[in-house]
C-alpha cells in the first residue's frame, strides 16, 4: 500500500485485485463465464462444508440472517445484496481467508448473475425452491452438518447455474 508522503506498507489482501483479473480474462475471452461459475461452484461447495465445521455462533447467525433476508426480499437489489452477503458470510465462516477473498472477487459478476437467475424464477414454486435451498445450506451450517451443507450447496448451484446456462446467459 503506497501513498503520497508516507512509506510503503504491506496492504491487506483484497478480492478486488482478483476481480479485475477475472473481468479482464472474461472480456478478452481467455476464460468463459462457464469457467468462472465452475470454479465458483467448486469453491462454494468447499466453503459450505468448512463453514459447517468452523463457523462461530455469530457467523452462523449472520448466515441464517442472510438467508432470511433473501427469503423476505422482493426488490431485485435487496435480493442481490442478501444473496451476495449469504455467500460471502459462508466463505468467511470457512476459516480460510483466501476462500473469502476469492468469493468476494466474484461480487461484480454476482451483481449481474443473481438478478438474471431470479428473473428465471417465473413461478412462486421456483422462487420458493431457491429460497429453500439457501435455507437448507444455512441451517446445515448452523447445525454443524458439513455433508448436508455441501449437498445443499451443490443442489443450489446445479439449479441456479444450470438454469442460467440453459437460457444462454
Amino acid at each position: 500500500d503506497v501513498g503520497n508522503g508516507r512509506r510503503a506498507k504491506v496492504g491487506a489482501i483484497d478480492g478486488s485485485v482478483m476481480a479485475s483479473s477475472i473481468s479482464h480474462a472474461i472480456s478478452t475471452s481467455q476464460v468463459t463465464l462457464a469457467d468462472v461459475w465452475d470454479v465458483r461452484c467448486t469453491l462454494e461447495l468447499r466453503t459450505a462444508e468448512l463453514a459447517a465445521r468452523n463457523r462461530s455462533e455469530q457467523q452462523a447467525d449472520t448466515i441464517l440472517a442472510a438467508s432470511r433476508a433473501l427469503a423476505s426480499g422482493t426488490d431485485p437489489d435487496a435480493i442481490t445484496r442478501a444473496d451476495t452477503a449469504f455467500h460471502q458470510a459462508i466463505a468467511l465462516a470457512s476459516g480460510n481467508a483466501l476462500f473469502f477473498q476469492i468469493v468476494r472477487s466474484f461480487e461484480q459478476l454476482m451483481e449481474v448473475a443473481i438478478p438474471k437467475a431470479w428473473e428465471g424464477r417465473t413461478t412462486e414454486e421456483e422462487r420458493l425452491e431457491t429460497i429453500d435451498l439457501h435455507c437448507k445450506v444455512a441451517n446445515a451450517i448452523a447445525e454443524r452438518q458439513p455433508d448436508i451443507a455441501r449437498q445443499a450447496m451443490e443442489q443450489h448451484f446445479a439449479r441456479s447455474i444450470g438454469d442460467l446456462f440453459r437460457r444462454g446467459t
